[in-house]
């Protein structure tokens, strides 16, 4: 079959239609056929479905995909002998297939691919595929991935099932913590989530007459989907061409590139035909890629009053079938601790574990969320055991602002206290706080996020953002950049940024997005990047855009250029705003001058201080900061929690749009209510067949309407030197201090504590049950049953009060 694919490929894509060949595999592994149906027995465009595996880990022995290439209406069947080329988003991680080669790793990893004249059809073929598996042993948990075993899910791996290990040291902990006041340690429970975005995946595949791909995806990424077609299918990059249509929903979810997009340019290829996937929710949730389910232990020395001497922090993910994200995600669980609070001495060690379950990779907040919930509850906790008001203590603690932290990330505004002093003073929190009855309390928790990451995920040395400006003779402007829209408002910041430089409305900028072969690259709408860099490239395209202007209208009207004015859509004096030009007769005058009007501006962060391995994650050009209190109301009867209100202050810097900013906020809150109240994936392992329990919208419990809360938000902080128009991120960070606050409130309400998330009814009840025995009055993770896992030692690195440079110390000092 593979060799029917190949001479397909080698001749026009028109020229394979009415021909049929029939091929069986040498080794008897793969029997099928590959057939092309004329233009008379099928529509102009197909429709894909694939098989997914039913089983989590097993070889493939056989496939026979005669029956269903034999289905009237079936194009063309696939499977992954004919892709054999793994990819992956990360370069060190290229562990994925666009159909399984050899093994399946989770129940829903892709098998065979049909092409068919419409979906019923192609699914109809689909059970017909017989597939024989030969099982292996699942891995369903962290305990198990971290424990030795004779067939690892992945040959590649730092150590058995263990992805990615990560020990880092920063100064002495140990030494500091024996200076310490008060010493305490926690285990917390993260447990993993989906996106659950309105729109499911989809992907429609075109190749035209020249050769050329053409791929149109509900995507973040299109640039790196373009880099997965280009290495899997063996074209030329030049050849590929991909359009991110406007997403109904990603929050990371979309960030990868996608076995779907692959299988249905391949299935394009060898049809002739468009040919377009849907997935059924059912299938978005084996996309997946989000929450990784994470267990952490911290442990924190303090003074008496509150301030932090050192913190130890171990961090174990259930990273899933596959790589994605993941070596990133690891990283992240550890680096943004000391960006909020003052940690002059820190120590981070994670490990991420291969399962047989759906793989997880970044969902809003990406790799922060469980560690900041960790965090926020444990810093209560210690606010308990020294007697002190936890928004105060936390006010005495924050990081200063341009400072540069233990672990070496640099920090500009830091918003953190105003944050704090709005919800305190907006909620009530002084009267309210240990003062509400039985049943209701308050809880509050801080955090912070990147505004894109410091370095591109295929490191080098070009920029992560471009646009380009188009002027034309009657006044128009359009804007090209590789950015795309998932909903969080980009395009308009990005016309708003070109508008506020040339004085024109933002609606008399024509934004153009997402195509690879229109636009220049843009990284991806991830990371809460993108107003930071494409806002950056646009201001500076727009500014050589403005100069030019001015060069031509000073040049004509005799006007000093440093008297030009930008504004209203007029070019003037400011001494004689009479005298001036409108911007369309601009743009002639400079036409006339020089030709087409035409310009281009680029983004690339500033370089981080860190330089030791593993400082690639975490650097930011700015940092974001949030607080939030939450009222909780909790009946101890049925363990039901509900919030009424949330309170929450953002440091934005400088807002670009502030509508789009608090529905962003509003939305983060939104979010960070499914996490803590009822949103988990959960999987059948009883029979160890790690079945998802409930991949549906139905099933799997998200807050609608009625359990949505009153929000009432805040902007707040000054203008961020680094950001454009002084603007820093708000995608993603309102979301991490929601869960921890809200864990906080169940405490002041009723004098139990869950640590874990989801904090279900179950668990309330479980903890209530638990202080009436004489108990502690808790529900979580049992400390002595904390996985124990042999880390390699710390890469040891001397803090900026050490007077380290951001090296690690000689592996022969260590």
């Amino acid at each position: 079959m593979t060799d029917v694919l190949h001479r397909a490929a080698d001749v026009s894509p028109r020229a394979v239609i009415g021909k049929s060949w029939r091929k069986v595999d040498a080794s008897a592994k793969v029997t099928g056929e590959l057939r092309f149906a004329d233009d008379l027995t099928l529509p102009r465009m197909l429709h894909a479905k694939l098989l997914r595996s039913h089983v989590p880990h097993a070889r493939i022995r056989r496939i026979d995909t005669r029956r269903a290439a034999a289905l009237p209406g079936v194009a063309a069947v696939l499977t992954g002998r004919d892709l054999p080329t793994p990819f992956g988003i990360l370069p060190v991680s290229q562990d994925e297939h666009a159909l399984c080669v050899d093994l399946v790793r989770f129940v829903g990893d892709p098998v065979a691919a049909v092409a068919a004249r419409d979906e019923e059809t192609a699914a109809e073929a689909c059970t017909l595929i017989d597939v024989e598996y030969e099982p292996l042993p699942a891995v369903g948990s962290i305990a198990e991935g971290l424990a030795p075993c004779e067939t690892p899910i992945h040959d590649h791996g730092d150590r058995g099932n263990v992805h990615k290990h990560v020990a880092l040291e920063f100064g002495d902990v140990d030494a500091a913590m024996r200076d310490a006041e008060l010493v305490r340690e926690d285990v917390f429970f993260y447990g993993g989530s989906t996106h659950l975005p309105m729109e499911e995946h989809a992907a429609l595949a075109h190749w035209s007459p020249d050769g050329t791909l053409t791929l149109w995806s509900s995507t973040q990424t299109p640039h790196y989907v373009h880099r997965a077609l280009s290495a899997v299918l063996g074209l030329d990059p030049a050849r590929v061409r991909v359009i991110a249509t406007p997403n109904g929903g990603g929050f990371g979810g979309k960030s990868d590139p996608f076995s779907h997009e692959i299988v249905v340019a391949a299935l394009a290829r060898a049809t002739g035909r468009p040919v377009k996937v849907c997935l059924t929710r059912e299938e978005v949730f084996a996309c997946h890629r989000g929450r990784h389910p994470t267990l952490m232990r911290v442990r924190t020395g303090v003074r008496r009053d509150g301030s932090i001497v050192a913190m130890d922090f171990t961090a174990l993910l259930d990273g899933g079938a596959y790589g994605s994200y993941g070596v990133a995600s690891t990283y992240y669980t550890g680096a943004l601790q000391t960006v909020t609070y003052q940690v002059p001495h820190y120590r981070f060690r994670g490990a991420r574990v291969f399962t047989n379950t759906a793989p997880c990779g970044p969902k809003r907040g990406h790799g922060t969320p469980q560690p900041r919930f960790a965090l926020e509850c444990h810093l209560d906790k210690i606010a308990e055991a020294l007697a002190l008001d936890p928004a105060e203590m936390r006010k005495r603690i924050l990081q200063p602002p341009h400072s540069v932290t233990a672990n070496w990330l640099r920090i500009g505004s830091m918003g953190l206290g105003a944050c704090i002093d709005a919800v305190v003073a907006a909620s009530g929190w002084r009267e309210k706080f240990r003062r509400l009855p039985y049943g209701r309390g308050m809880g509050i928790a801080c955090s912070s996020y990147i505004s894109g990451a410091g370095l591109p995920i295929y490191w080098n040395d070009m920029p992560h953002s471009s646009v380009q400006l188009k002027l034309d003779r009657s006044g128009g402007v359009t804007a090209f950049c590789g950015s795309i829209d998932i909903g969080q408002g980009s395009d308009s910041v990005l016309a708003a940024c070109v508008a506020e430089v040339l004085g024109l409305a933002p609606g008399d900028v024509h934004v153009v997005t997402g195509d690879t072969n229109l636009t220049p690259v843009d990284l991806g709408s991830y990371s809460s990047r993108v107003t930071m860099m494409t806002g950056h490239a646009a201001i500076q395209a727009a500014e050589r855009a403005r100069d030019a202007l001015a060069d031509a209208v000073a040049a004509r009207c005799g006007i000093p250029r440093e008297r030009l004015v930008f504004t209203e859509r007029r070019v003037l004096d400011a001494e004689d705003p009479e005298h001036g030009v409108s911007f369309a007769e601009a743009v002639q005058i400079a036409e006339a001058m020089h030709g087409a009007v035409g310009t281009v501006g680029s983004y690339t962060p500033p370089r981080a201080p860190g330089r030791y391995k593993g400082a690639g994650v975490g650097p930011s050009p700015a940092y974001s900061y949030s607080c939030a209190v939450a009222e909780v109301e909790v009946d101890p009867a049925t363990g039901i929690v509900r919030v009424p209100k949330v309170w929450i202050a953002h440091d934005i810097g400088q807002a670009i749009n502030p509508t789009l900013a608090i529905g962003q906020i509003e939305g983060s809150v939104y979010m960070g209510l499914g996490e803590i109240l009822m949103e988990e994936m959960t999987y059948r392992d009883a029979s160890r067949n790690l079945v998802h329990h409930h991949p549906s919208m139905l099933e799997y419990k998200s807050p609608t309407t009625l359990e949505m809360c009153e929000v009432e938000s805040f902007l707040v902080g000054e203008p961020e030197p680094q950001g454009p128009f002084g603007a820093k991120e708000v995608g993603q960070g309102p979301l991490l201090p929601i869960p921890p606050a809200v864990a906080n409130a169940l405490y002041d309400a009723i004098g139990v504590r869950v640590d874990q998330v989801p904090c279900t009814p179950q668990a309330v009840l479980r903890a209530l049950k638990e202080k009436q025995r004489g108990g502690a009055g808790r529900y979580g993770p049992s400390p002595a049953a904390f996985p124990e896992y042999a880390f390699p030692e710390p890469l040891r690195v001397r803090t900026p009060a050490q007077g380290g440079d951001g090296r690690a110390a000689a592996r022969e000092a260590r």
